[in-house]
């Protein structure tokens, strides 16, 4: 990997401090960190940002999730690992991830209802967002 291009979190400390507060709130939320900690992996995984792909595997691995289910997760659709609920925000990770193609299509949204309040559908969508800001970030300036 290339050097930091830029300290962007210290260059525009105000833009960064909203994105933190953005970071706890969703954190805060009723999906649980572990199912939001599974999403932002995903994206991780599928925006290529390493720097995020060791920092969200730590923390699915300290908060208990088996190595299993971690080492899985590319292939969650074939997978035993993980339950309907989680499948649900997978798939919507990946529909938000790549927008520009799928549109956010309801065959991705309408699952979300089965397992999901409105709230933590929007703060499913939230967290989504963000990490994809981060990736691009991280990518972007080379962290």
């Amino acid at each position: 990997m290339s050097a930091l291009r830029l300290s962007y979190w210290t260059l525009s400390p105000e833009a960064y401090q909203g994105f933190a507060a953005t970071k706890k709130a969703v954190e805060k939320s009723s999906i649980g960190k572990q199912l939001i900690e599974l999403a932002w992996l995903r994206m991780s995984q599928i925006n290529g940002c390493a720097f995020c792909l060791e920092m969200h595997a730590k923390a699915l691995r300290a908060s208990g999730v088996p190595d299993a289910k971690i080492d899985s997760l590319a292939g969650w659709r074939v997978s035993e690992h993980f339950t309907a609920r989680e499948c649900a925000a997978l798939a919507w990770t990946e529909a938000l991830t790549h927008v520009d193609k799928t549109h956010a299509p309801d065959e991705d949204f309408e699952p979300l209802k089965e397992h999901f309040s409105d709230v933590e559908i929007a703060d499913l969508s939230f967290a989504i967002a963000l990490m994809s800001a981060f990736n691009r970030l991280a990518i972007g300036m080379r962290q």
